[in-house]
């Protein structure tokens, strides 16, 4: 699993940016904090087009920071997404 997290300052590269990532699986934790939880091979994908695709056109005022928390126990408060767990309303 990835956790993926963004500060993109051009509004139309973030959007094309949240968007690849959205159509990958990734499911947005917070405005710019995206998880990705799938397959090696997407996960692979993912990576390899934000290096070959978005990386060459980001200014010196963006980042990128992918966390790999493959082997990590994640704890979720407040309004985190609890798709780890069922959860039952009654």
């Amino acid at each position: 699993m990835l956790v993926i997290s963004y500060d993109i300052a051009d509004d139309k590269l973030r959007a094309r940016f949240s968007k690849m990532l959205r159509k990958n699986g990734a499911v947005r934790l917070q405005f710019s904090v995206y998880e990705v939880n799938n397959t090696q091979r997407v996960i692979n994908n993912i990576t390899a087009y934000i290096e070959e695709t978005f990386a060459p056109l980001f200014s010196g005022a963006d980042s990128v920071i992918i966390f790999d928390v493959s082997n990590i126990h994640l704890r979720k408060y407040g309004h985190a997404i609890h798709r780890d767990k069922d959860v039952l309303y009654f």
